[in-house]
């Protein structure tokens, strides 16, 4: 069984709905270091990250404690939103996030998302932490329980959830810290 250290990126500079691409705040960066500091122990690891600046830049503290290079994969990703407007992007979320929505009621290009996030989480062969975003995790933790909710707990910034794949499923170690995420 391989373990994979699901991070969720550390609080960002702006809200969903005010920037296309933050990058961590002070809190942010004191949240990877301590995230960071409680997984030492565990390496050094792979470290696998999404493209934008805030799990890159959560990533960083990984890279410097183990000496090692992230690999950035899309695959692992934020959900694409249908559009890039910033308010339409942070109301389709919030409707997401707090509607309770199922996976069959989205449309096909969020299910094929969810479908690759899975997909590239099954093909890390070796214990690897992750670093993501809140419903990427939600997606894994979902396959794992087969819960079919977009949203089935609430990862805080910085939690780190634990799951162990078998390359051909992925089974829930344990829930990160979780706390209420706000969706203007």
């Amino acid at each position: 069984m391989t373990r994979l250290y699901l991070v969720r990126h550390g609080q960002p500079l702006a809200r969903y709905d005010q920037d296309h691409d933050p990058g961590l705040d002070d809190v942010g960066r004191a949240q990877a270091e301590a995230a960071a500091a409680g997984l030492a122990p565990l390496g050094p690891l792979p470290v696998v990250t999404s493209p934008p600046r805030r799990t890159r830049e959560t990533a960083t503290l990984f890279e410097r404690q183990w000496e090692v290079t992230a690999s950035v994969q899309p695959a692992v990703g934020e959900i694409e939103s249908p559009t890039d407007d910033l308010a339409e992007r942070s109301a389709w979320l919030g409707e997401i996030v707090r509607g309770g929505r199922r996976w069959a009621e989205l449309d096909d290009e969020r299910c094929r998302w969810r479908d690759g996030v899975v997909g590239a989480l099954l093909a890390l062969e070796v214990d690897t932490v992750v670093v993501t975003h809140y419903i990427a995790i939600n997606a894994a933790v979902g396959v794992a329980t087969g819960d079919d909710r977009v949203v089935n707990f609430r990862p805080d910034n910085c939690s780190c959830t634990v799951v162990e794949r078998d390359g051909q499923s992925l089974t829930l170690v344990e829930l990160g810290r979780q706390r209420e995420t706000v969706v203007h």
